[in-house]
């Protein structure tokens, strides 16, 4: 019986960064090798566009495949045999492959896709996949062709080297490999919107760094624990990463007794930004991330969102803006994160909580609430007083 115990792994956009592209390549081998350091015996090649997975224990192959599509660049994987670029040993060896699938599945029907990625091959792919078909029908006399709803579509991918033979792919997440696109700062909170939104971001390459405000006693350490449980789920696609703790509730102590109640939300946010703005420019991340989605409550109404950003000069990511809440609860859950983010821990933001918040705040208004507080001040007592916790991967 053979062994699949060669995985395909194919690039998605990564493919087509022209010029750049071998940078992005490494950078995704790179990143498979961090995933894979767990497992012997495992050997990762880059050839013709594709990288090839070689792993010693067939057996570990699921397990393999699983961290493979945590990576980001990668599009698809799939679990291949190999034969030599010559139609005779093409053939047995895709007779061996599916004798297989008639053991384990009981298939009936099937189809042959060839193609030829190396064009000095003398067969073109169309001729390939009849021809390997009629091997098949030859070798398997339990089959039929099927061109329409086969139980299997057999891929027969010939190269320069070897032939690969496999039958589907499994999908990955695509995006780019993390590394690519500089550092960003995330505003971490417990709730579905914000670890969503960290790994769009890290998906389109960024490395992380986050920031968390808690305002312990009003907030329990239970909560800051949930917290970190969601970190440690995103970190096991964009890797470790520092948490920056902070306890907001000085500030907003400071806020509730200065300033109209109805400001009081937006006060808030303006200060968790800063004391943000300030950790990222002193660990060098180029922008702020945040779970914020336009209109889902009273600090992200348009009017809302622009007197936050105005708090800041560095860049505000909102992958989340313009996404349905059904839609982002679906990614949370696809990734992981939901089941933890919904357990019922109290978050800062609805500590000191007005009965009516304002919707549509004006920055001067704003700006005069603020006279009334020593905002450097609180900042950077705020900013001396973090925590670091290091987010290690589930």
């Amino acid at each position: 019986m053979n062994e699949q115990n060669i995985l395909i792994v194919r690039c998605g956009e990564v493919a087509l960064k022209g010029m750049n592209k071998p940078y992005f390549e490494r950078m995704l081998v790179d990143r498979i090798k961090k995933n894979l350091k767990a497992f012997d015996g495992v050997e990762l090649r880059r050839h013709e566009g594709l990288i090839f997975v070689r792993a010693e224990k067939e057996l570990e192959l699921d397990a393999i495949i699983k961290e493979i599509s945590k990576v980001f660049g990668v599009a698809s994987i799939s679990k291949a045999v190999e034969a030599p670029s010559e139609l005779n040993a093409i053939g047995d060896e895709a007779v061996k492959y599916m004798m297989k699938l008639i053991e384990e599945r009981g298939i009936k029907t099937f189809k042959v896709e060839g193609k030829r990625a190396d064009k000095s091959f003398p067969v073109k792919s169309p001729e390939i996949g009849r021809i390997i078909g009629a091997k098949v029908l030859v070798g398997c006399k339990v089959l039929k062709v099927d061109v329409h709803n086969p139980d299997v579509l057999l891929h027969v991918d010939v190269r320069s080297d070897r032939t690969y033979i496999y039958e589907g792919k499994i999908a990955g997440f695509g995006g780019l490999p993390l590394g690519t696109n500089g550092k960003g700062l995330t505003l971490l909170s417990g709730g579905i919107d914000s670890p969503v939104a960290t790994w769009m971001m890290a998906k389109r390459g960024m490395l992380i760094e986050a920031v968390h405000f808690h305002s312990y006693p009003y907030t329990s350490q239970r909560a800051q624990e949930k917290v970190e449980d969601l970190a440690r789920i995103v970190a096991s696609y964009c890797g470790r990463f520092k948490m920056h703790v902070i306890n907001l509730l000085p500030i907003q102590e400071q806020i509730v007794t200065n300033c109209p109640e109805e400001e009081t939300t937006i006060l808030v946010r303006r200060f968790m930004m800063r004391i943000a703005e300030r950790i990222a420019k002193d660990t060098g991340c180029m922008m702020l991330i945040t779970g914020e989605n336009l209109g889902q409550v009273a600090s992200q109404t348009a009017e809302a969102l622009v007197v936050t950003d105005a708090s800041v000069s560095l860049p505000v990511m909102r992958p989340l803006i313009a996404m349905d809440k059904v839609d982002i609860m679906d990614k949370a859950q696809e990734i992981g994160t939901f089941e933890t983010s919904i357990q019922p821990y109290e978050d800062c933001c609805t500590v000191f909580l007005p009965k009516h918040p304002t919707t549509k705040p004006k920055l001067e208004r704003i700006l005069e609430s603020e006279s009334k507080l020593d905002v450097e001040g609180l900042v950077e007592a705020a900013v001396k007083s973090q925590e670091i916790v290091n987010i290690i991967p589930e």
